[in-house]
């Protein structure tokens, strides 16, 4: 055998030889030369929910093909060496092309059959009319088994029938507030469909709305006032009884959404005391979506969903609406209101989207659930160690705390029956103590690179970025788990026009915290309430805020007073102004 004919012989041993080295490499930096391959094929597995799972099917492809190239050069160099040349030719020419073939058939259809198997996550931004099909159960009155449903089909017949009704308006900008989680499921959707920026708003206070609504801006809800529509308001329930029901061209349209454009805002009391509308984008609502998928998905899959929190708050939205429609995990179209309707959940196994205060509400008005094998998130406010056992007692499962807030979204995790007091951020977000003391973030959620300051007190734990968190340094409370600004409290009564100076501070009992007010009026406050027992003024403050709070948040104790404490340079200190309220004076 000459030394050309080797040379001629051997370029099958080379050809196995560089593709082993392609595909060998990408092992060990991915992602995996398959991997690439369907990414160049299939534009939408890169940024999905799925990709991890296609990325790891595709690893394991790519060392079967390094396996065949180790095979195939072997066999190359024993018929280079030792057969014939009717042999080799067999071989390299005919057989090692059969065997790819045959790894490429099998391939086929081992891949279409783990692609129907695969669980396909749906994004708000990312489904596509024929993502689901048209019976897939979305939505649930009761409890599941009740029958009473809402499909894939009525989602796409629902949300052209408002974005027609939507796409008639020239506002570019639309307050939100649906109680339904259904209208606002479909409303949000359409009016994100249309381009049009959306404010998220628990509060429908009358003087609330007209302090947020400008000029342009267009509010659509399924609420009354009165009994009566609210003036100038697209009433969601009416939209879609009277539409006419879409053709099936527009019933098939569903148009894209762009993670990055969207414009949506939620309101927050902020640090200043004053409501601000916080702005957010899908982008980061649903990187936060996917870190929780990433962590708890099978949790959610084993189960239905039902929710006690307000999805106009962003961690109703996330856990209550975003999360399950992603997962195609049916939800409960309205929310749990009493510790009651717990006790109707018997058919299904249910994830639990809750608060400590209807937790708390819970335990104290009952002593075991019969709920099969439930899982409970809760955010809102800490939950303390007796209540965290207590629900565990009650509801069979320990609630897995998720601390963060509108300004950050998810910050950090807890389940006290594994690590009591302290807290894991998630794996996307850096912390660290600031020089104030306060805990300081950075994560994919936060636009600022330089992260943002939170006014939460902190001190880490030495166990890798774990801590431990210490109280609030601003005036920002949480009463009942509601945020509140006792800034914004203080500004609103002295906008009622009687007031001269006020302090609003947070007390506790053995109960619960609570706000307390101490009042300075004004003359034409103290002409008002000449002669008028106190019950009288504080049932009168009561009512005045009342136009801009939940009641639940609003001051519990009231002092009237000719001056408030302060130092020489006129700074009133919480401790003496506390001392007000220490007597057993009627409230």
């Amino acid at each position: 055998m000459t030394q050309k004919t080797i040379f001629l012989k051997l370029y099958s041993v080379a050809i196995s030889l560089i593709f082993l080295a392609a595909f060998g490499s990408t092992l060990f930096s991915a992602p995996s030369m398959v991997f690439r391959f369907a990414t160049l094929m299939d534009k939408n597995i890169k940024g999905s929910s799925w990709e991890r799972e296609v990325e790891r099917y595709c690893f394991k492809v790519t060392v079967i093909w390094c396996c065949f190239f180790i095979v195939n050069g072997c066999a190359s160099v024993w018929t280079a060496f030792f057969a014939s040349d009717r042999v080799w030719s067999i071989y390299n020419g005919g057989i090692s092309y059969v065997l790819m073939g045959m790894i490429f058939a099998v391939e086929f259809i081992v891949r279409k059959k783990v692609d129907g198997n695969m669980l396909k996550f749906y994004p708000i931004s990312k489904f596509r009319a024929d993502s689901r099909k048209d019976d897939y159960i979305l939505c649930f009155e009761e409890k599941f088994s009740s029958g009473k449903y809402k499909t894939w089909k009525d989602f796409l017949c629902d949300t052209a029938k408002l974005r027609k009704h939507i796409s008639k308006s020239s506002a570019i900008a639309w307050i939100l507030h649906c109680e339904d989680y259904w209208y606002f499921l479909t409303s949000f959707v359409a009016l994100l469909q249309c381009g049009k920026k959306v404010f998220l708003t628990q509060n429908i206070a009358e003087y609330f709305i007209d302090e947020i609504k400008k000029d342009g801006m267009e509010f659509i809800t399924d609420q009354k006032r009165n009994g009566e529509l609210i003036p100038g308001s697209t009433f969601v329930c009416e939209v879609l009884e009277n539409s006419d029901e879409p053709d099936e061209p527009e019933i098939r349209n569903a148009p894209a959404i762009n993670p990055e454009d969207s414009n949506i805002f939620m309101y927050t009391s902020g640090s200043t005391g004053t409501p601000k509308a916080v702005p957010q984008r899908m982008k980061e609502f649903e990187e936060d979506n996917a870190f929780i998928i990433s962590k708890w998905k099978d949790e959610f899959l084993k189960r239905k969903l039902v929710a006690t929190v307000s999805q106009h708050h962003i961690y109703g939205f996330l856990f209550g609406i975003s999360l399950p429609f992603t997962l195609g995990v049916p939800f409960r179209r309205t929310r749990i209101e009493f510790p009651e309707d717990f006790e109707k959940l018997t058919d299904e196994k249910y994830i639990i989207i809750a608060t400590p205060a209807f937790l708390k509400r819970t335990v104290d008005a009952k002593d075991r659930l019969p709920l099969e094998d439930p899982w409970i998130f809760t955010s809102g406010g800490a939950v303390s160690p007796e209540l965290a056992l207590l629900t565990d007692k009650v509801f069979g499962f320990c609630p897995l705390e998720v601390y963060g807030s509108t300004e950050t979204s998810g910050i950090a995790y807890r389940q006290q029956s594994v690590n009591a007091l302290v807290w894991t951020p998630f794996d996307n977000a850096k912390v660290w103590k600031g020089d104030d003391g306060c805990l300081r973030i950075i994560s994919p959620y936060i636009k600022n690179p330089e992260g943002f300051a939170t006014a939460d007190l902190v001190e880490f734990t030495g166990e890798g970025n774990k801590f431990i968190l210490k109280g609030r340094s601003d005036s920002i409370v949480k009463i009942e788990e509601k945020r509140i600004s006792m800034t914004e409290v203080e500004n609103r009564l002295i906008e009622s026009g009687l007031v001269k100076d006020v302090k609003v501070i947070a007390l506790s009992n053995d109960v619960r915290q609570f706000l307390a007010a101490a009042v300075v009026l004004n003359e034409m406050g103290k002409k008002k309430f000449e002669g008028m027992e106190k019950y009288l003024v504080n049932r009168f403050f009561h009512d005045w805020l009342m136009k801009f709070f939940e009641n639940v948040v609003l001051p519990k104790k009231w002092r009237f007073v000719d001056s408030l404490p302060v130092d020489v340079q006129g700074k009133k200190h919480r401790n003496e102004i506390e001392a007000m309220f220490e007597n057993n004076q009627e409230e």
